[in-house]
């Protein structure tokens, strides 16, 4: 008997629902508000001729999932309550809605009816939509709704369509399962800015139809039955709003008109040749705004240069429109997602600019209004995007083989040979972290993981013999493995292939070191040692070349400070090498698990070194850790080495080897370098801000030092350290410069 009323209810509620579903009206559905992604939003019901909200009580994923269905999507990922993507205005339609989730449209799910609430717009819903549409779906269309469409592309003619990329063609909508051209009697340019920004290019341009329009006369045409209505600063085509429904009466539909034909501007870094590049938003000068800590092309952190210091944007009121300004600023299209919470991981320095509002058609975000005074952000709200990038096609010339997944395996490349085209491994002498930096990019696999030039348990497609490519230099900074150094077709690679191709495996996350500049600045003295107290240091070629020939009794002066150093990025920084192979020191009486974590510098005004002195990580360890971080990682037993998230290791002054060995110096200014995982034997998501420079200034007895701060370590300054530790293996390299336009390098 205790159970009746509750089947009673439940009865009740079916029989509510069932009868709904006969009478619901219809309604069309629209996701608005301050949101990052088109495919996330408040919900919002157009009922009676009025747009209102619905009501968060009692919502849920089954509800979202009714959401997201009837506006075309495959299914919800999740739905936000107390009005997440802003409070919206008019009524509000709905409240305590219950859906089982297989309903056609929100009005068929159980309610207190429209315009029956108790609501303010405080707890207005939002949900959060699969990207993937549902393929041949029917939208309900009306103007001034939203476009809804499947799939948008540009087709390219017949001549055009083996050019990489594609930048100019007819425009197509894919709408009930059939590609659809649209009519050009009301086409605008800006509705061509918006599809330009799309697939990935910054600006659009002017295109004769002539040729287009005798093509055009030729073929049989399919119209989509709408206008379009953009207004040039959406971010897709979804955004805007649907014109007036064009008649479609067979080969006289768009008698005026013909096929839209849309034509792009790419950016500079995809355009066919340096002068095609988009000039008025990639600026060739020192850029205001830049991407750091993302592994593919066009995602990443935001960053900003005020007063020659380079600083974050805080993601209060960060919304797409202002993420896609960044995005053609830099020579992409238009952004695909605006980020937030340091998702690309934390930055340093300041956080430069606060609740950035773009109109869309600024040509930097520096000219965006934003909040100049009021930050009160941490880097812990650090504003990330993605952009629409173009697709060139980088993935099809390389692949992976052998792997136990998709991540990893040997690394082989397309390449013509005697006038066909053949796959084949890459020569692994020389082959390091900044190689497979550059294939885990080029085929959107994240970041690299480890390079590998041994790969005999990965049995590959290809002939073991069949070596394609060697010699490869890369920076990390390619776009493709073909852009790196390499020896051309004049291949060279004693070892051959087989066992010894290069390999790589590839991560979605990566750590990101960054040394204290403040903690370094405030720790440095000198102190006079005497050599018999230096044994182990000496054995640890911790010292100058001068102490080999020095008295026991003779002193050594030492430059000492503190190093702290921190993982800012999204996964732990962890030793190459596994525990069995560290190295035990018997002096110091600790294993080494990487030879070389930092260096140590003392250079002249004119980038000579004087002095210098490393560190090998006899303990990478979590000395401290942000507030709620649990340490994992503790050398005491010899235990696991590493940095966790959000912690940082501290090499205390007083540690042997913590200093540079400036007995030979000569009294003057000097500039003092800490460069960090220097041989990048661990890959990070940002070698850029591993170095750490200071003023420095010694007047024999004395020494200061100051100005100490993380500096941009230059594309050319890595190619340095990477020609100055391989020189002896390296070919051709002047030419590479010659080809960069550094030929005073």
């Amino acid at each position: 008997p205790c159970y009746l009323p509750y089947v009673a209810v439940f009865s009740s509620l079916v029989l509510h629902h069932a009868a709904s579903n006969s009478s619901a009206p219809v309604i069309q559905l629209r996701l608005a508000g301050e949101k990052r992604k088109n495919y996330e939003g408040r919900v919002e019901v157009f009922y009676n001729g009025e747009w209102g909200t619905v009501c968060d009580d009692d919502f849920s994923r089954s509800a979202a999932r009714v959401v997201c269905r009837q506006l075309g999507f495959m299914d919800a990922e999740s739905w936000l309550p107390s009005a997440k993507y802003g409070r919206g205005e008019g009524r509000i339609w709905l409240d305590n809605v219950h859906c089982f989730g297989t309903e056609k449209s929100l009005a068929q799910c159980h309610s207190n009816g429209f315009g029956v609430s108790d609501c303010k717009h405080s707890e207005d819903v939002g949900v959060v939509c699969t990207s993937k549409r549902i393929p041949g779906f029917k939208f309900i269309r009306n103007q001034g709704l939203p476009v809804q469409v499947e799939d948008v592309r540009l087709r390219a003619t017949y001549s055009q369509r083996k050019k990489i990329p594609i930048t100019e063609g007819f425009l197509e909508v894919k709408d009930g399962g059939k590609w659809r051209q649209i009519c050009s009697e009301e086409w605008t340019q800006t509705n061509s800015r918006v599809i330009c920004g799309m697939n990935g290019f910054p600006g659009e341009k002017r295109v004769n139809t002539r040729p287009y329009k005798l093509l055009a006369n030729r073929r049989k045409k399919n119209y989509w039955g709408f206008s379009v209505n953009c207004t040039g600063n959406e971010a897709d085509l979804s955004d805007c709003k649907m014109g007036r429904e064009i008649e479609l009466k067979g080969n006289s539909t768009c008698e005026q008109g013909m096929p839209v034909v849309v034509s792009c501007v790419p950016g500079r870094a995809f355009a066919p040749t340096l002068s095609a590049g988009y000039r008025k938003a990639y600026r060739v000068e020192q850029p205001l705004v830049r991407l750091r800590g993302g592994a593919m092309i066009g995602e990443g952190r935001v960053e900003v240069l005020k007063n020659g210091e380079w600083g974050t944007v805080c993601d209060d009121n960060w919304n797409i429109r202002a993420a896609t300004v960044v995005c053609r600023e830099l020579g992409f299209g238009s952004a695909k997602e605006a980020m937030s919470s340091a998702q690309f991981g934390q930055g340093t320095g300041p956080v430069h600019m606060n609740k950035v509002e773009c109109s869309g058609f600024e040509k930097s975000l520096t000219e965006c209004q934003f909040n100049r005074h009021d930050l009160g952000c941490s880097h812990e709200e650090d504003a990330a995007l993605k952009c629409n990038v173009p697709d060139m096609g980088f993935n099809k010339r390389l692949r992976l083989n052998g792997g136990r997944n998709p991540f990893e395996g040997r690394v082989e490349v397309l390449a013509e040979r005697n006038g066909s085209a053949v796959w084949g491994s890459v020569c692994s002498d020389s082959w390091g972290t900044m190689e497979a930096t550059v294939v885990c990019r080029q085929l959107g696999l994240g970041f690299a993981s480890h390079a590998f030039q041994e790969t005999w348990y990965w049995e590959g497609e290809s002939p073991d013999d069949v070596v394609l490519m060697s010699g490869v230099r890369c920076s990390g900074t390619e776009y493709t493995l073909d852009q790196c150094l390499h020896h051309g077709k004049h291949i060279h690679c004693p070892k051959g292939g087989g066992r010894f191709a290069a390999g790589v495996s590839c991560t979605q996350l990566a750590p990101d070191l960054v040394l204290s500049a403040q903690a370094v600045e405030q720790t440095t003295y000198l102190e006079d040692r005497p050599m018999y107290a230096l044994q182990c240091a000496h054995e640890e070629h911790c010292l100058s070349k001068s102490a080999e020939t020095a008295d026991s009794n003779s002193y050594r002066r030492l430059l000492r400070f503190s190093s702290q150093i921190q993982n800012n990025g999204l996964s732990d920084f962890r030793p190459r090498a596994a525990h069995h192979s560290w190295v035990w020191h018997e002096c110091h009486r600790h294993y080494h698990s990487m030879e070389v974590f930092t260096h140590y510098d003392l250079l002249s005004l004119n980038g000579t070194k004087v002095a210098e002195g490393h560190k090998a990580s006899f303990c990478l360890e979590d000395t401290h850790c942000d507030e709620g971080i649990q340490k994992k990682y503790a050398c005491a037993n010899f235990g696991a080495q590493g940095i966790t998230v959000g912690c940082w290791d501290t090499y205390r002054h007083d540690i042997d080897c913590q200093w540079i060995d400036i007995t030979d110096v000569k009294p003057g200014d000097y500039i003092f370098q800490v460069v960090i995982n220097p041989n990048y034997e661990v890959a990070e998501s940002d070698y850029t801000n591993n170095v750490m420079k200071c003023r420095s200034r010694y007047d024999g007895q004395r020494i200061w030092t100051y100005n100490c701060q993380i500096v941009l370590w230059k594309t050319i300054d890595m190619i340095k350290q990477i020609v100055n530790n391989n020189l002896n293996k390296l070919w051709g390299f002047q030419c590479f410069f010659l080809r960069l336009g550094l030929a005073g390098f």
